[in-house]
């Protein structure tokens, strides 16, 4: 049974599709997501914030968050990442 867990700003992703959650920061990660979005397979679910966590799927789709790499893992593990969770979000979704 698939589990899907929220990204931010109401976007939702399912847990079994994804092989990575890593920072954008790297030259190979951005390398990454420039190309995608040149191929069209980049999904922006950043809603104009900045990106601060980028989904590999597993249909080489790569997904930008607004969230941090710790809180999306702290939600495919069925936790809460501590005081970070919901600090992001009330900045961002207002």
């Amino acid at each position: 049974m698939s589990q899907f867990i929220h990204i931010g700003f109401g976007n939702i992703v399912n847990t079994d599709k994804i092989i990575a959650v890593v920072s954008p920061e790297s030259a190979p990660i951005k390398r990454l997501v420039q190309k995608a979005k040149e191929d069209g397979t980049a999904v922006d679910a950043t809603q104009g914030r900045r990106t601060k966590a980028v989904l590999v799927m597993e249909d080489s789709r790569i997904i930008l968050s607004a969230l941090l790499p710790e809180t999306i893992c702290a939600r495919t593990q069925g936790r809460e990442a501590r005081g970070t969770a919901g600090r992001e979000e009330e900045a961002g979704e207002e």
